[in-house]
């Protein structure tokens, strides 16, 4: 391999920016014989903004078009066969409470539109049935049916819908809802077995350089190349390379200054809560109870993980949005200024008072619905980052590549399972390899040759050194 390697490319490749994005453009081009060196001002990779969710349909968004949720849906199943240990397989329910103004039959024809898309890439290729079977992508309950559901008793290992929503029948407040309710498969996504996946694989790989706790301070295009300075604490070094892919997320603004490339984009500061259910001993589903965004009765987001531990998201004010959270740029820089007590929290973290402040308001927001939620207890650091989104749409969800400049491309995800098709949109236009397939599996044999023992093992290990629990890199669900 490492002999086929460096006999394929002799280009070299920059990547600013170790996230998903940087992560899996990285392991990407290293996969197809592409010499790449990664760039990440942490020691490690794969630790900004919260990933909890797999977005298979884009289902927990009304407001996106079809076609978002379809290219979300083709781009999820995408990402799961190139990081194939990293779902957490349950369910989503998506609730209309009576505070929200919505009809929760106004989804259906959504969801059977994303179910006949995904029945049809399951026919193109078998090994795109990474969300069960796409007859039974999506089921809908009626009160009478939860009812019935009350008084049975949940199985060890859940097999079906049923078996997931009986403690959603036992403890949410079933006459403060609207009917049906929708049992998708929206699975999990653990943030940190993305991580350990995209580490383990780069670091065995000859043709990647892991350039951690190093930042880019200035990049020069002198007609063929480009030149990079870099920072790593305190040494400088100037390093040539063929092309540049700027994957700094919401810092992307930064580079595209150094490159002289401005971009109209917005950035989004965003948390969610960890919490601990101690009189739960059952295993949840997800489940999104929806609501006007910015307001008192805004979604409520209940994201389980084992041991009863749960993330919570909660659209208002005072719970996952923040006042300035969400800003523009302006003409004089690509990139939008975050207020600075929300860089400090990025930078520093939280202080106790204000995670321990906010996380009790999250149980609050979720003991509307789930009344027996009251008694959870604040469990930790919460997950937190900003994210970018292309243009001034805040609606976008499904977003990947821009190209600007000499040699010179942009990865703007704003969901993490965008990456995979922005940096093969990349390698196509660039032409980095004549060894691309259609095969996600052919193309990453590193990647999809791990096992998920040590995917876990390093995942828990990396939770640790975070500051989370253990649980958030362990496997739930089937």
């Amino acid at each position: 391999m490492t002999q086929e390697i460096d006999q394929t490319s002799k280009l070299k490749v920059a990547v600013v920016g170790g996230g998903i994005a940087g992560a899996t453009a990285a392991l990407h081009l290293a996969e197809i014989g592409v010499h790449v060196d990664l760039i990440e001002k942490n020691n490690s990779l794969v630790s900004g903004p919260p990933i909890c969710h797999l977005h298979a349909g884009g289902n927990l968004y009304r407001e996106i078009s079809v076609e978002q949720c379809i290219n979300l849906l083709t781009q999820s199943i995408e990402s799961v066969r190139l990081y194939p240990h990293t779902l957490n397989r349950r369910p989503t329910l998506i609730v209309v409470p009576h505070s929200d103004g919505g009809d929760p039959l106004s989804l259906i024809p959504r969801l059977e539109q994303i179910r006949a898309v995904y029945q049809s890439l399951v026919d193109a290729d078998q090994g795109n049935e990474v969300l069960g079977a796409p007859e039974d992508y999506f089921k809908l309950y009626h009160r009478e049916q939860l009812q019935a559901l009350k008084d049975k008793q949940q199985n060890t290992h859940p097999v079906d819908y049923d078996d997931w929503l009986i403690p959603f029948a036992q403890h949410v407040d079933l006459d403060n809802i609207k009917y049906p309710v929708v049992a998708v498969n929206e699975f999990g996504w653990s943030v940190f077995r993305i991580a350990a996946s995209a580490m383990l694989v780069l670091e065995k790989m000859p043709n990647c350089n892991l350039k951690t706790n190093t930042r880019l301070s200035a990049m020069n295009w002198d007609g063929k190349q480009w030149s990079l300075q870099l920072d790593n604490e305190g040494l400088i070094t100037h390093r040539d390379y063929d092309y540049v892919i700027n994957a700094c997320g919401f810092e992307t603004g930064f580079v595209d200054d150094l490159a002289n490339a401005p971009r109209k984009r917005m950035v989004e500061f965003k948390a969610a809560y960890v919490t601990k259910w101690g009189q739960n001993k059952q295993l949840w589903p997800e489940v999104i109870f929806h609501g006007p965004r910015g307001t008192e009765n805004g979604m409520a987001q209940l994201t389980p993980y084992t041991n009863s531990v749960f993330q919570l998201h909660g659209m208002t004010p005072n719970i996952t949005l923040f006042d300035g959270g969400l800003v523009s740029n302006n003409e004089e820089s690509s990139q939008p200024q975050l207020p600075t007590r929300l860089k400090n929290k990025i930078m520093a973290g939280w202080s106790d008072s204000v995670r321990i402040e906010r996380s009790e308001k999250a149980i609050e927001h979720m003991s509307r619905f789930v009344p027996s939620y009251e008694n959870a207890k604040e469990f930790g650091t919460p997950l937190y980052g900003a994210q970018q989104i292309p243009g001034h749409d805040e609606t976008l969800r499904a977003a990947d590549v821009s190209f600007a400049a000499q040699h010179y491309a942009r990865i703007e995800v704003v969901k993490g399972s965008s990456a995979l098709e922005a940096v093969r949109k990349i390698s196509a236009k660039w032409q980095l390899s004549d060894r691309l397939t259609n095969s996600i599996e052919v193309t990453h044999p590193n990647a999809v040759a791990l096992m998920q023992e040590e995917v876990v093992t390093r995942a828990k290990q990396l939770a640790k050194e975070r500051g989370y629990p253990q649980e958030l890199a362990e496997v739930y669900g089937y």
